[in-house]
């Protein structure tokens, strides 16, 4: 999940790669998606912050967090949890 603020935007760049690790890896193991934290209750500790957070779960469970667009730590992340 990318956890951003309305006044920052989502990463865009990072979305070009999760999409290229999703094609790679299959669909149904990865799922991408965003949120603005300002109107979600539960992402309210990560509000107030212009560097993009990547939240990372499975099996509803908060497993990985990454903060900034760092593409070699998310894809690294991204492939460790897979």
């Amino acid at each position: 999940v990318d956890a951003f603020q309305a006044w920052c935007g989502p990463c865009k760049t990072v979305a070009d790669l999760f999409r290229k690790i999703r094609n790679e890896v299959g669909s149904d193991l990865l799922h991408f998606a965003v949120a603005e934290v300002d109107s979600i209750d539960a992402l309210e500790k990560y509000r107030g912050k212009c560097k993009p957070v990547f939240l990372f779960y499975a099996g509803g469970e908060l497993v990985a967090v990454v903060r900034g667009a760092n593409a070699p730590l998310l894809q690294k992340t991204i492939l460790e949890q897979l």
